[in-house]
């Protein structure tokens, strides 16, 4: 590492201790003095920045008075994580995306290269006290996706974030979890070991310094990367005022897809999800209907047929005559014909071929259905 490049890197671990996730007047300030710039004006006690207050550049000031890098860096270490900035190899060009909220860096714990994964990742989120189907849902995306190669990414939470993650580890696949706290402060607590799994066969990923605790604010701004780091995000189920709306709306002004899992209609819990899918989501049931969208082109769903019945395999000569004849009682050759909008030497041909595979029976002069066929007929007719 050059010692340009070292100065920057502790330059933006001082400020993702200075500035808060998401701040875009920080992140202007960053853009047009560079970091190191930055974080000499916060250590040179000199007048507001642009954009800031006197009361809120005192609180700047405060926080950059408590600013240790080198030792963030060291607990970093000890937690098995390391500091990806932009420029470096590892990081996800797609986060340029979100301009001047970008972040400063991410910690990363794990052994995989965040870019290459974030290049074909899916974000499934959804309510932390989700139902049994809701969990049913993301535990099946998550382990669909998994299996055709695809990178489940979610918050950790309770509920369907934990449903898709653990999918994804169960299919032997990989998953990343964005954290609103440090990456060495697994949360919430009871996913202390699932926060594990994930570090050891995926990857934990955070922009808050080690030790950091979450709060509610950290948390809707966390949401921003998860949008921005995948190709789209799922809604597994979602109330009316649920945070993984907040990713979904990210990801729709980012230009990723925006999808989500329908729920009954008298379900509180699905109703933000059906709020989204009356606006410019996309309905997905299943990985396959999710891969279709955000994949390359020709990565398919499959056809959406019901079961093939019998008379699905007649020819349709056959099944326009089949058609024809009444559901009770016989009927006349000519008859017959005319419902099949055919000739009588056509019809007689198809009643007979009708006859040896067990659809039809002789009855005097006429024709009539046999029961399996009356079942079959009035069945295709509701």
């Amino acid at each position: 590492m050059s010692a340009g490049d070292d100065a920057e890197r502790l330059a933006r671990i001082f400020l993702a201790r200075v500035l808060e996730p998401g701040d875009e007047t920080g992140g202007r300030w960053v853009r047009e003095l560079g970091a190191v710039q930055l974080v000499r004006r916060l250590r040179g006690n000199g007048p507001p920045l642009g954009g800031a207050t006197d009361k809120r550049w005192a609180g700047l000031l405060g926080r950059a008075r408590q600013a240790e890098p080198e030792r963030d860096l060291a607990a970093a270490r000890d937690a098995g994580a390391r500091f990806v900035m932009p420029g470096d190899a590892e990081w996800p060009g797609q986060l340029e995306d979100l301009g001047d909220a970008r972040p400063l860096g991410l910690w990363v714990r794990g052994r995989a290269g965040l870019r290459m994964w974030a290049l074909r990742s899916v974000a499934v989120v959804g309510a932390r006290a989700c139902t049994e189907y809701g969990a049913h849902m993301a535990a099946l995306l998550g382990a669909g996706l998994a299996e055709r190669g695809w990178v489940v990414v979610s918050g950790g939470a309770y509920g369907v974030d934990g449903a898709a993650h653990r999918g994804a580890l169960g299919a032997g696949g990989a998953t990343v979890a964005v954290l609103a706290c440090g990456v060495d402060q697994p949360y919430p607590r009871g996913h202390t070991e699932l926060i594990t799994r994930i570090a050891q066969q995926g990857l934990v990923v955070g922009e808050l310094p080690p030790g950091d605790h979450p709060t509610p604010s950290r948390f809707i701004v966390r949401n921003r990367v998860i949008a921005a780091l995948t190709r789209g995000t799922v809604v597994v189920e979602a109330a009316h005022r649920s945070g993984s709306l907040v990713t979904a709306r990210a990801a729709q002004r980012l230009g990723r897809h925006t999808m989500g899992v329908p729920g009954p209609a008298t379900s509180g819990l699905s109703a933000g999800v059906h709020q989204l899918l009356r606006g410019d989501a996309e309905l997905v049931t299943d990985a396959a209907d999710v891969v279709e969208l955000v994949g390359e082109m020709g990565e398919l769903a499959p056809d959406r047929r019901g079961p093939v019945l019998p008379r699905d395999l007649l020819d349709p000569g056959a099944r326009r005559v089949l058609a024809a004849l009444p559901g009770r009682g016989a009927a006349q050759p000519g008859a017959i014909a005319r419902g099949a909008q055919t000739t009588p030497d056509e019809a007689i041909a198809r009643l007979y071929e009708l006859r040896s595979l067990g659809y039809v029976e002789r009855h005097g002069d006429g024709w009539k259905l046999t029961r399996q066929a009356m079942i079959s007929v009035r069945g295709g007719r509701h």
